[in-house]
């Protein structure tokens, strides 16, 4: 099949699943991610042939499965980050988690321990460790199959072993380690930390039917959903974590659901936090909760 005529089919097929325009889009990339098609190739190389993986490609996206996991990345504040459904999906959201983290780290005069809680695809935490020089961070998840893709991103890659991070200064890549966020350890490997942050688990189930097939069939429900009976569960552990592991006068972010922005900074509160407050994200809907521990 010539290039125009997959671009055409394919996105027809796709508009069973979403908007005209975004079906197109969807087969374009999909074209550029596998086979280095560029947008216009199908209008200046119109003799082109598709190769036979595109189709098979292309079913998957029929088939629900999301764009990211059929080209196995997404980009995550400019780099290419492996994913899985293993994982989640990095979402621009959480770019301005890091956004935050990193501002806040500017302030260390030396290298600041950071615990990225919830790590999942590790894009929080290799992040902070290629744009924070000195910083010296720590994964965790609950997930063997996540601390395996979070482990392995830039193995061998342009931010492999001997990269520079900001600032020229050699980078620490990120130490993962395998824990469960809801039991909190006497002892924890690193700690105290400067940093805490964290992606948890927090849409409630009562909110399936307001998200899309692609994410409810194909993204790990391990790391979306919890009851709407005990909606803040990993917020009163992230809470309990920052008691035992956060340096006095430590500071941490955490990512909320955008209906509970209150309740989830009451959390933190009522743990003795300090400086507690609501950010708003891009689209002004309460999106992270930051917080101090007293010194």
């Amino acid at each position: 099949m010539l290039l125009p005529d997959f671009i055409r089919e394919g996105a027809a097929a796709l508009e069973a699943l979403y908007p005209p325009e975004e079906a197109r889009s969807l087969v374009l990339r999909l074209c550029e991610d596998l086979c280095g098609f560029q947008p216009f190739d199908y209008i200046v190389k119109p003799q082109t042939e598709v190769p036979e993986e595109l189709h098979a490609a292309l079913g998957r996206l029929v088939d629900g499965e999301p764009l990211q996991y059929v080209s196995g990345f997404q980009f995550f504040r400019g780099r290419k980050f492996k994913v899985s459904p293993s994982v989640l999906i990095p979402r621009p959201e959480t770019e301005m988690l890091v956004d935050c983290a990193v501002r806040h780290l500017e302030h260390y005069p030396h290298g600041a321990k950071v615990l990225d809680l919830c790590t999942g695809s590790g894009c929080i935490a290799w992040s902070i460790a290629l744009e924070v020089p000195g910083a010296m961070v720590t994964g965790v998840d609950i997930s063997e199959e996540a601390l395996a893709v979070a482990s392995s991103q830039f193995a061998g890659g342009a931010a492999g072993a001997g990269a520079v991070a900001a600032a020229g200064v050699a980078f620490r890549a990120p130490r993962f380690e395998k824990a469960d966020l809801l039991a909190v350890p006497e002892t924890f490997p690193g700690a105290p930390f400067d940093v805490i942050t964290a992606n948890p688990p927090y849409i409630r189930e009562s909110e399936r039917l307001t998200m899309h097939t692609n994410v409810l069939e194909h993204e790990p429900e391990l790391a979306l959903f919890v009851p709407d009976d005990d909606a803040l569960r990993f917020y009163r552990a992230i809470a309990l974590w920052a008691q035992s592991f956060l340096k006095p006068g430590g500071w941490g972010i955490v990512e909320i659901n955008e209906e509970l922005g209150e309740q989830t900074a009451a959390v933190f509160e009522r743990t003795g936090m300090k400086s507690v407050t609501i950010i708003p994200d891009f689209f002004g809907k309460d999106r992270f909760v930051s917080f101090e521990k007293a010194a």
